[in-house]
């Protein structure tokens, strides 16, 4: 528990984090401090790209092979899962319609890219390595969510759109496509890539990441300020319990396919991490009745400062013990 804390405190500290609650204030404080969109937007394409492209030279460097077949299956099972266990939850804690059910379990199936990055920046100052495959696995756990989510409501007799207009929104989402994209233009590129783009990717990392998180607090504050008399105790309970019930499901997938301590501890944020970008973009689609401002703030006003401020140092440590890393 010591070293959680303390690893906690230090995380706190970081720029990234700083800059997040610094966000989170303004907004919540009513200030006129704004990002511009399309600067938001050139962030988190930078950000995507550098993440996927270095995942793509360390599996180039260090090979795939059988662990990460095992793990993008396994990632998969997880994102398919990890809805149905929201679902119920939900019903226990919320009076919440089916539909809004749902589409809040779409998001704690599938991940945030953000948290991940944020994860991996952690990961990084303290030292720890990680599987160069785990972007991978990261987008591979987007999409699986939203068909639990679509059958869940096709039971309830609510009805759901699921046509081809829902899964190019799915499977051409840009950021999967970046995230994928890249990843595969670091494999196929390996150290020799990386050497021509390492200035572009290596240094500008953590000062964009700052700006970006800066940007999302802002976000996660406005969303605060607007769900009021939306969300009751029992939906913020939620926000709360599900991302460490997703890590303890990390967790034993992490241990089980045997990662490195820095592998089980992103497995973890993974799996306790909730989509604000690919889910809410189907969710327009697929179940357009549903309430933006119950999963938007649940996701992104919740469950995002959570994982940032609590999770990801508990991950971090706990994967640790677990592995003796």
């Amino acid at each position: 528990m010591q070293d959680i804390l303390t690893l906690a405190g230090a995380n706190l500290l970081t720029p990234m984090i700083l800059c997040f609650v610094l966000g989170l204030a303004a907004a919540l404080a009513r200030s006129d401090l704004t990002v511009p969109e399309a600067a938001a937007k050139a962030m988190s394409i930078y950000l995507l790209f550098a993440i996927g492209f270095k995942g793509g030279v360390a599996v180039a460097d260090h090979g795939a092979g059988g662990g990460m077949i095992a793990a993008l299956l396994g990632g998969v099972v997880l994102s398919f899962g990890l809805p149905f266990v929201a679902f119920g939850l939900l019903a226990a804690l919320t009076r919440l319609s089916v539909l809004d059910r749902a589409a809040v379990a779409a998001h704690y199936g599938s991940i945030s890219i953000v948290t991940f990055v944020t994860a991996t920046s952690v990961l990084a100052g303290a030292g720890i390595s990680s599987e160069g495959y785990m972007v991978a696995v990261a987008a591979a756990m987007e999409a699986p969510a939203i068909i639990s989510a679509l059958w869940l409501v096709s039971r309830s007799g609510t009805g759901a759109r699921v046509d081809a207009g829902l899964w190019r929104e799915i499977l051409l989402n840009g950021s999967i496509v970046l995230l994928v994209g890249s990843f595969v233009i670091g494999l196929l590129t390996g150290a020799e890539g990386m050497a021509r783009i390492d200035a572009f990717i290596t240094a500008p990392f953590q000062g964009v990441l700052c700006l970006f998180l800066l940007d999302m607090g802002l976000v996660a504050g406005r969303g605060l300020r607007g769900a009021r008399g939306v969300l009751g105790l029992g939906a913020v309970t939620f926000g709360v319990v599900m991302p460490m019930i997703g890590a303890a499901f990390g967790l034993a997938l992490g241990v089980v396919l045997g990662l490195s301590a820095g592998g089980v501890a992103l497995m973890m944020t993974l799996a306790a991490s909730a989509s604000y970008i690919a889910v809410p973009a189907a969710m327009r689609v697929a179940l357009p009745e549903a309430n933006p401002a119950v999963y938007l703030t649940l996701s992104l006003g919740v469950t995002f400062p959570f994982n940032l401020a609590i999770g990801i140092p508990a991950y971090v440590a706990i994967a640790q013990a677990m592995t003796g890393g």
